[in-house]
């Protein structure tokens, strides 16, 4: 049994030796069979040309070439780039071939072919970008991006020409209109003031590197089927959220619908949360939803944004910005069941909103009866009050306004000023506190509301920031109407001691009575036939008929004007008591009423 085992190992050992000397004989038999003229090239092959040879010409800042381009290449300079370990003959090869010496004989252009040596995969999807097909100038070459080919460092090196920072710079020099919207943008803040240099994009974080593409091409990173999934490279969160809304699913299905560089631009993108892009926005949606943005341009909330306002409702407050839904979703923020937590956010109705305030109508329509027939009609009772008063006075103003001239210049009145007496004095100290107090809150209510109710004109934004901002004017509107509340209520206290208490005679009828009669009715007959030359100058009583319009219009506008502007200032309180319309029908009573008594 040992004798076998002794057999086996002598064997296995014997094959260990020929397997080993096998290759080598048969290298050794090769090398034998070698004709002698290959030994002999294979010998006589010399060394290439050594970079030290290359430097004593070249490094010197002032040499050039006849067409008197630079050809110096500095070693201190060569010896600290990319391409520092590699010999100056591996790229230029005509060196090989060419007698270098006396008028230094030009030995061309370095071929793409060189660099693709080492830089397949870098030039193979250059050559098929646009940047490939720019005729003449950079970036046509590498050098035109990357800089001199003997000097530029690894990309990862922060002095690198393609390093995120220098990067902008360099792309800066042919896309200046791109540069520009860039530096304004959060991308450059990010990037240049906060120095988040692995974390905010700089150009090729978005447009890729060698192979990039027209932002309309459909390989682009830019374009509008891929440029969801560029952002969402750093935007993860923002992404997913989009995928799922109505605009993400347009995207997906291959529909035209609006991607990140359709809201937020692609170079100047801003922080969307400023008030000049709170401003903005509902504009930029309104491309899209045209309806909606002249529905909400309308209202108030609309109204407020436009004269800046930052806790004003725009669009992404209750659509959110990114997870958009249509209302009958589940998931929609303004979804019935999820319309308390939108409308109550903190930093608009906070609070629990009660179930009458949420059928509140955020894109009103007074126009469409069908929509609410109560707000259409309020709608149409307040434009033609609106439209008959201005129309009736104004013409009443006008007729005025001539015969007035033409009786001057006929020599019909007789102007006396500060004449002898006896002088009437109209008013008490109380009465004549009271219209100061009239006058300065009326004109203060003016001039803070005008500016909401015209808030499209180029006058309204202006004039906001001129009392302090919209905040700040909401605050001394309501003061002013604190003090409008303040002076009806002294004249009614007034009223209710002469005529309850005191029992004075003649506040409903007489000569000094402010009630409309039917001598009121003559007399404005009889105004119209003086104003049309057809009768006398009629002779009035103490109050004028316009004098009684214009003081029973206080009566009038600050009921109105005030119940509607407590309604709008209280909208939970007043909701308890009323529908969700009551405070569109508000906003149109409100506003119109306002108008009336500014203009007349």
């Amino acid at each position: 049994m040992s004798g076998i085992r002794r057999l086996v190992s002598t064997l296995a050992f014997s094959t260990l030796l020929v397997a080993l000397a096998g290759p080598l004989t048969a290298g050794a038999q090769e090398a034998a069979a070698a004709p002698p003229t290959a030994v002999a090239d294979a010998a006589s092959i010399e060394p290439a040309i050594p970079n030290s040879k290359c430097f004593n010409c070249h490094d010197d800042a002032e040499m050039k070439d006849e067409a008197g381009k630079s050809v110096a290449v500095h070693e201190a300079q060569f010896t600290v780039s990319a391409h520092k370990k590699l010999d100056c003959v591996g790229c230029h090869t005509a060196a090989l071939g060419v007698k270098h010496k006396g008028k230094r004989q030009p030995l061309g252009p370095v071929s793409f072919d060189v660099c693709m040596e080492c830089h397949e995969d870098e030039i193979t999807p250059f050559q098929g970008s646009v940047h490939a097909r720019v005729k003449g100038g950079k970036p046509g070459t590498c050098e035109g991006c990357h800089g001199n080919v003997h000097t530029f460092v690894r990309s990862n090196n922060p002095a690198a020409a393609m390093a995120p920072l220098n990067q902008v710079r360099n792309c800066g020099v042919c896309h200046e209109d791109m540069l520009e919207g860039y530096l304004s943008s959060v991308h450059a803040k990010s990037l240049f003031v906060s120095g988040l240099t692995d974390a905010a994009p700089s150009c090729s974080d978005c447009h890729g590197s060698h192979d990039i593409q027209r932002h309309d091409a459909a390989g682009a990173r830019t374009s509008h089927k891929m440029s969801p999934e560029t952002c969402g490279e750093c935007h993860k969160g923002i992404l997913k959220e989009w995928d799922e809304s109505a605009h993400g699913a347009l995207w997906r299905e291959g529909k035209d619908g609006p991607v990140c560089s359709t809201c937020h631009e692609a170079h100047a993108i801003q922080d969307p949360t400023t008030v000049a892009m709170r401003t903005q926005m509902p504009s930029d949606c309104g491309n899209c939803h045209a309806d909606l943005y002249k529905t909400f341009h309308d209202s108030f909330h609309g109204k407020s944004t436009a004269v800046g306002r930052r806790q004003a409702a725009m669009c992404s407050d209750c659509h959110t910005p990114h997870h958009n839904l249509p209302a009958s979703d589940p998931r929609s923020s303004i979804h019935p069941d999820n319309l308390a937590a939108t409308c109550g956010a903190s930093n608009c109705h906070a609070g629990k909103v009660n179930a009458s305030f949420l059928t509140f109508i955020p894109h009103s329509d007074p126009m469409d009866k069908d929509q609410n027939a109560w707000v259409h009609y309020i709608y149409l009772g307040m434009t033609l009050l609106l439209l008959g008063v201005f129309g009736f006075f104004g013409l009443h103003a006008l007729l005025w306004l001539q015969r007035t001239l033409v009786g001057r210049l006929r020599g019909e009145f007789k102007v006396e000023h500060f004449g002898p007496g006896p002088y009437v004095r109209r008013f008490t100290t109380t009465q004549m506190w009271l219209h100061i107090s009239i006058i300065l809150s009326f004109l203060l209510l003016s001039v803070t509301g005008l500016p909401l109710k015209f808030s499209a004109a180029p006058w309204a934004p202006g004039l906001m920031r001129a009392l302090g901002g919209a905040e700040i004017a909401g605050f001394l509107h309501r003061f002013a109407a604190i003090v409008t509340f303040g002076y009806f209520a002294v004249h009614l206290g007034m009223l209710f001691r002469d005529v309850v208490l005191k029992r004075e005679k003649g506040y409903f009828w007489g000569w000094r009575s402010m009630t409309p009669n039917l001598k009121d009715v003559q007399d404005l007959w009889a105004n119209l036939k003086y104003f049309l030359y057809l009768g006398p100058r009629p002779e009035l009583d103490r109050w004028a008929y316009w004098e009684k319009f214009d003081y029973l219009a206080v009566f009038w506008g600050v009921g109105m004007i005030g119940v509607s502007g407590l309604i709008l200032w209280f909208p939970n309180a007043a909701t308890q008591l009323l529908p969700g319309w009551a405070l569109n029908a508000a906003y149109i009573i409100h506003s119109d009423e306002a108008l009336l008594a500014t203009g007349f």
